[in-house]
């Protein structure tokens, strides 16, 4: 996978199902109130971090078992599968908040030392959001977790079949780390509405 080939095959997946025609649309109503507001959400919790700290960090870990699967996770109140982490608190090390994400998100527990992939701006979000991003490989997990308020699913995947709505971002980290390629300075190309 060359971050190339996922530029020029995005958007790519595969559509979700529920168990019948009601769960679908059910599936179907939540997913289109959730993405009408989520622009307005994020802006909401920007503006509070950019009043609470001026300028915001986070942490994702990009976490590879033996069989070169990837682990995701999917939010309850974003679109989309994504690379745990999360915000990086006042006083914790870029290392300290990656254990403590990927634990709360994955019940993953870091027993090697992570290796940096690289800083993103992460523009999109705000001009202020930058992003370190780990790649994991020695760990131990010592169960899946259950869905709960924040994470609806979570899993390994094999990298050639990531679940449908693995975001742009996601999949070029992915493809970076595996392709050994330098990694950019934004976390996604400035023409991704």
């Amino acid at each position: 996978m060359k971050a190339a080939d996922v530029l020029a095959s995005w958007p790519a997946g595969r559509k979700r199902h529920g168990s019948g025609p009601r769960e679908d649309s059910v599936v179907s109503n939540m997913q289109k109130l959730r993405r009408a507001l989520e622009p307005a959400l994020r802006r909401v919790f920007h503006l509070y971090w950019r009043l609470a700290r001026g300028m915001t960090l986070g942490v994702r870990g990009l976490v590879l078992d033996d069989a070169g699967r990837v682990f995701l996770i999917r939010h309850t109140y974003v679109s989309g599968w994504h690379l745990p982490g999360g915000g990086v608190e006042v006083g914790e090390t870029f290392r300290e908040a990656l254990c403590r994400e990927v634990m709360e998100e994955g019940r993953i527990e870091i027993v090697g030392e992570p290796d940096l992939h690289g800083v993103f701006l992460n523009s999109h979000v705000s001009p202020r959001d930058h992003v370190a991003v780990y790649v994991i490989r020695q760990f131990r997990q010592d169960r899946v977790p259950a869905p709960n308020r924040e994470i609806a699913e979570s899993g390994f995947f094999a990298v050639d079949a990531l679940p449908a709505g693995t975001t742009l971002g996601t999949r070029l980290r992915i493809a970076e780390v595996l392709d050994g390629a330098r990694p950019p300075l934004t976390w996604r190309p400035a023409a991704e509405p």
